[in-house]
């Protein structure tokens, strides 16, 4: 038996369970791994309340992002061997000592990268990855808007985006996470609670608006996001931290200048085994390079894990925090 946390039923941080449970051996094309690192995210949030259903009903061990080490592998799995290092995003079944994984959500990673490292970066480090890379394609002299931009995968892109040659905007919530942020990679951070943030863009930009919005906040941010951008921009809504937005009359979209509206999830984009090793390797060049560095701002126990949740809905979090198991 090991340690997991496993969620009964849907509420609050207190439906997070730290309980025993089996873990069998790995059936042909799976890996069993060591955890030796997991990364929290605002998507395990959405699994614990009951926001995005669990697919395979409860109880549900949540959790899409870890870092361990192969203990086992299966009949027909030829690319991974006992002792290797990996990393993964999805499929869900993080929070736990050990686990079973299909071998091809694996990454070997780079001895470069400590395993608590590559944790805390492979769903963050891959959702900036395909938001800058393909869900709008930033390029050199663009402008872009990235709200929590102090949080795990703000601080990811930021860098990226900086890298790339854009004019990198962000909001944050308090002065220490503007500081924050403008160390990595932002030329302008916005403290929403101080300032109103459409008017600083549009001072910023000189009236023309930003290129793409990058919005993980939703319900609190939408409205403002699309007065953000220029004619023909396009909103990029990739989460909800402050809720769903609510329904709207579409013709606003080409009231305020033709605006581009997408609603992108990480998991499409890395569903090919090739897209997947793309992303990874491209993350994992620039952080062994020292372009991108990804900034472990909290630590917690997994079986503290409830506290973990707490403190990142309360927004007391800041960059990317890890359960140790």
């Amino acid at each position: 038996m090991v340690k997991a946390v496993r969620i009964h039923k849907v509420g609050g941080p207190e439906v997070l369970s730290y309980e025993d449970v089996s873990v069998g051996a790995p059936a042909p094309g799976e890996v069993r791994i060591r955890n030796e690192a997991i990364g929290l995210n605002f998507l395990d949030v959405y699994f614990r309340t009951g926001l995005y259903p669990s697919p395979s009903g409860l109880p549900l061990i949540p959790g899409h992002e870890g870092a361990g080490v192969v203990l086992a592998v299966g009949r027909d799995v030829n690319s991974l061997k006992e002792g290797d290092r990996v990393a993964y995003t999805n499929p869900i079944g993080a929070y736990a000592e050990e686990r079973l994984i299909p071998a091809d959500r694996l990454v070997k990673v780079p001895d470069a990268i400590p395993l608590k490292q590559a944790a805390s970066m492979m769903l963050k480090g891959l959702t900036a990855h395909y938001l800058l890379r393909q869900t709008f394609p930033v390029k050199k002299g663009d402008t872009i808007l990235f709200h929590a931009a102090a949080g795990g995968v703000g601080l990811i892109a930021g860098q990226w985006a900086r890298h790339i040659g854009a004019t990198v905007i962000g909001t944050a919530g308090s002065d220490e996470k503007v500081k924050l942020a403008l160390g990595h990679g932002y030329d302008h951070v916005i403290n929403y609670r101080t300032e109103n943030f459409v008017e600083r863009v549009k001072e910023l930009t000189g009236g023309k608006g930003v290129d793409v919005v990058y919005d993980s906040v939703g319900k609190d941010t939408f409205d403002g996001s699309l007065d953000c951008l220029r004619p023909r921009g396009m909103i990029v809504c990739f989460g909800q931290s402050s809720g769903p937005v609510p329904p709207f009359d579409l013709g606003i979209l080409s009231r305020k200048g033709s605006l581009y509206l997408t609603r992108p999830t990480l998991f499409v984009y890395i569903a090919a085994r090739d897209a997947l090793e793309t992303g990874a390797n491209e993350l994992f060049d620039l952080v062994s390079k020292g372009v991108i560095r990804i900034p472990i701002g909290q630590t917690y126990a997994l079986k503290d894990v409830a506290t973990a949740h707490r403190d990142l809905e309360s927004r007391k979090t800041t960059g990317t925090t890890v359960l140790i198991p």
